[in-house]
């Protein structure tokens, strides 16, 4: 399979970045002006993040703020960052843009010098509007869509929707998974849209034919029997699948129910099927998704990640959890190569960051990483598929 970077690269776009978490819990405020927010007064850091820890996409926003708790506490065990102390607030927005606006607010109050998130890409693509008024530095884990950091203050960890669409047509093409292949996406999402956008075009260079696509909107993401038939009925012997892991176990049930048993492929928002509340996990075996993270990879930096996620949150570890804990680890790299400090302003910190995030390399639980000054990532991707319950490195 070629490199995300190649994909990238015939897109001109990449991915990645950060997200949420509050270790310490949300802190009284300290009050900054709105137009020239000023250092910390107490010399530590003060770091954001924004995200789902409950609602329909709450196993994303509880993996970021976990992920980012445990980084936390390893970076200021070993003495913080230049020297001072992280202190980290999270809020939940329950993966509603209004919702994350008024976290990005209340954070603001409490003194916060830049932001991790948001999770998801809809309230990402709000709240960066905001950061980008107060010239903040913006940091978003797993906000995929392109309009997430549209500007020169935001960046991210996780892969773009035009990658993750680009790059999985050309893994199953180039693997010769299937050579007809059915799309079922949420057509009123702007992360299954885009991918799915993205992903037709390159089946176009690739050798399977798409013979369905059938979209659905967050009006209609119960019943499913309709597009499945659809599949079904064109010989599909794949449905690829550029939606969350919600409406994806409801079509893995229904699909099961009407004998249709073809190959599915989906990108990170599959990440978290296994934990659906009442879900029957044999029905996802066999499930390949893309994705910058495999939790049974065995290399010594994922197996004390994996062991000390496992300890801390009785949970295994998922791509979000991933690029949260890249993040903040991405966000003492810039400040280290800054060589800036808490005393400064939102703004001033900022800029350095702009500068900064562009000369460092991150070697991460998702890859060796850099990012060039539109925000975007550069780092390869992996996919895994789920056998026995567990995902599986392919």
């Amino acid at each position: 399979m070629k490199k995300l970077k190649q994909a990238a690269a015939l897109l001109a776009a990449a991915s990645m970045v950060v997200a949420s978490l509050a270790g310490c819990g949300n802190k009284t405020a300290e009050t900054a002006a709105p137009e020239e927010a000023q250092g910390s007064a107490e010399g530590t850091w003060k770091i954001g993040g924004i995200g789902p820890t409950t609602g329909g996409a709450a196993v994303y926003g509880l993996a970021v703020k976990n992920a980012m708790e445990l980084a936390t506490k390893e970076i200021n065990e070993a003495g913080g960052i230049n020297g001072h102390q992280v202190e980290i607030s999270f809020e939940d927005d329950e993966h509603d843009a209004e919702k994350s606006v008024n976290a990005y607010n209340s954070l603001k109050d409490w003194g916060m010098q830049m932001l991790v998130g948001t999770v998801t890409s809809a309230p990402c693509t709000a709240v960066v509007e905001k950061t980008h008024e107060d010239n903040m530095f913006h940091l978003t884990p797993s906000g995929s869509a392109v309009e997430s950091i549209k500007y020169d203050n935001a960046f991210r960890v996780c892969f773009s929707d035009p990658n993750q669409g680009v790059a999985s047509a050309q893994y199953i093409g180039e693997n010769g998974l299937a050579s007809k292949v059915a799309v079922i996406y949420d057509s009123s999402d702007v992360y299954s849209s885009g991918i799915y956008e993205k992903f037709a075009g390159e089946a176009a260079n690739q050798d399977f034919e798409i013979v369905a696509a059938e979209a659905f909107t967050a009006d209609n993401k119960t019943d499913f029997s309709v597009q499945l038939q659809k599949a079904k009925d064109a010989g599909a012997e794949m449905v690829f699948l550029p939606i969350y892991y919600t409406e994806a176990s409801l079509i893995l049930k229904q699909a099961s129910t009407m004998g249709f048993a073809p190959k599915f492929f989906g990108c990170d928002g599959l990440d978290g099927l296994l934990a659906v509340e009442n879900f029957d996990t044999s029905l996802a075996e066999g499930v390949m998704l893309l994705t910058p993270f495999a939790a049974d990879a065995d290399d010594d930096m994922t197996k004390k990640f994996v062991a000390a996620f496992e300890e801390n949150y009785k949970d295994t570890p998922n791509q979000f959890a991933a690029d949260a804990y890249d993040a903040m680890y991405t966000i003492k790299a810039a400040v280290e190569k800054a060589n800036i400090t808490p005393d400064m302003s939102v703004s001033d910190l900022c800029d350095a960051m702009k500068t900064a995030m562009t000369e460092i390399t991150v070697e991460g639980l998702t890859g060796t990483i850099t990012w060039t000054a539109d925000g975007e990532p550069d780092k390869d991707p992996k996919a895994v598929v789920i056998e026995g319950g567990a995902y599986k490195a392919m």
